[in-house]
């Protein structure tokens, strides 16, 4: 062992300069690969997959916003933040509007981003061009039209300014089947498919990697080799909307029994308005129409005298809500009111009861949904003087806080007479392959 000790011992003094010199060159190589590691990414490609079926203008945003930018952009709060805009101003009591653009701003072909690059177009606005500015002049004033802005600007062949470029785009009969998106290392191949069932087939075939808004995980919770991500959407209502002009449907105490037999307790995310409950606008203390049966019954008497034997309340749902529809269609022949779910992909000309997914505006302005001039959008035939005054002031004020007292009133008077039902925020699920 002395022996061994000695000739190691003799082997570093002979070869010390060596024996240094390879342990400075180790540290200065792992300070090097310390700092430079971080910065270098392998070549990774997810396979997503979504349902709905879209048109090259009708991108869902979340993959648009990918791609390119709009003037503004916005959080579910309401608040609104400048984007390819420096700046803007509100002229001419919200008839004219500025928008100043930021100087570095460039396209994907390395172009810079000019005012003449910007190609809104927008019904009854006269637009002007000058300078870094864009001047859109409409008609009448109108607060929410900042939010239109938030649309991403793009040149020919969906070429932007965001950071993922489109590498490759399959399209077949007018409708997108696939888009494929890069980033520096990064690519995404997204897919749509028609139908939910189509969705989940691929993903079980191993055709995409990660299916995105799902309204159910089945199999797939279940699989040992999969995550899955649950998203409460608070930008979309689950809503009954109601016929008023039905004949008995127009009796307000027949909605509010309706209203007070369903119980809410069993849905996971409760909704109480049509206004996002994350936004500066959302009133929390509107009427919450908790289950009660017996107050239910009392308001009632009324009209049951009047109903026909044979009366039954058609409630047509959505595919994706056929259970929550039976719930429902339950719960009312508890109440004593015979009702059966019937089954539209599409929204119905004339109904008693509609259930489905309400895409909630990102301004709160309802205008076309409640407002008792728009026959065309205001599905419920609701007539109320004191909503349409709301409505028509919530668009044209332009301070924020007189604006947000106008849309609390609006969703407490529109809740106390309940023209529809507001259930829940719906849950959707993203499902990852590991």
């Amino acid at each position: 062992m002395r022996f061994f000790l000695k000739l190691v011992l003799a082997f570093i003094i002979k070869f010390r300069g060596v024996i240094i010199f390879g342990i400075i060159m180790g540290c200065a190589l792992s300070i090097f690969l310390i700092k430079k590691l971080p910065s270098i990414h392998l070549k990774t490609t997810a396979n997503i997959g979504y349902t709905g079926r879209y048109t090259i203008d009708e991108l869902p945003y979340e993959i648009s916003s990918l791609i390119s930018r709009g003037l503004v952009k916005s959080e579910a709060s309401g608040e609104i933040y400048g984007d390819l805009a420096e700046s803007w101003s509100i002229e001419d009591n919200g008839k004219r509007w500025v928008f100043r653009l930021k100087d570095n701003v460039y396209w994907q072909d390395r172009k810079k981003f000019s005012v003449n690059d910007t190609n809104y177009n927008f019904q009854d606005v006269a637009i002007e061009k000058s300078g870094n500015a864009i001047i859109f002049n409409l008609n009448e004033p109108y607060i929410p039209f900042i939010v239109l802005l938030e649309k991403p600007i793009f040149k020919k062949g969906l070429l932007g300014t965001g950071e993922w470029k489109v590498k490759n785009l399959s399209l077949k009969g007018g409708y997108i089947q696939k888009i494929t998106l890069s980033e520096g290392s990064e690519t995404q191949n997204i897919k749509f498919y028609p139908t939910e069932e189509q969705l989940k087939f691929a993903f079980k075939m191993g055709e995409v990697s990660i299916a995105k808004n799902l309204s159910s995980p089945i199999p797939f919770e279940k699989w040992d080799d999969t995550k899955v991500e649950k998203n409460v959407k608070n930008n979309q209502v689950v809503v009954i909307f109601f016929n008023t002009g039905d004949t008995f449907l127009a009796d307000k105490n027949f909605r509010l029994a309706l209203n007070y037999s369903i119980d809410k307790s069993v849905f996971e995310s409760r909704a109480l308005s049509p206004i996002n409950p994350e936004s500066y606008f959302y009133n929390p203390q509107v009427k919450s129409y908790d289950f009660d049966l017996e107050k239910a019954r009392s308001l009632l008497k009324d009209i049951q005298d009047k109903l026909p034997n044979d009366y039954v309340i058609k409630l047509i749902s959505s595919p994706n809500l056929i259970d929550t529809a039976e719930n429902v269609s339950k719960m009312w022949r508890d109440l004593g009111i015979n009702s059966n779910v019937l089954v539209s992909s599409v929204i119905p000309s004339d109904y008693q009861a509609f259930i489905t997914v309400f895409d909630i505006p990102k301004d709160p302005d309802q205008y076309s949904l409640w407002h008792s001039t728009q026959t065309q959008t205001n599905i419920t035939k609701y007539k109320n003087l004191r909503i349409d005054k709301l409505l028509e002031e919530g668009r044209v004020e332009m301070d924020r806080e007189d604006r947000k007292k106008t849309y609390l009133d609006f969703q407490r008077y529109l809740l106390e007479d309940s023209p529809a039902i507001f259930l829940f925020h719906p849950i959707w699920y993203n499902v990852f392959r590991n």
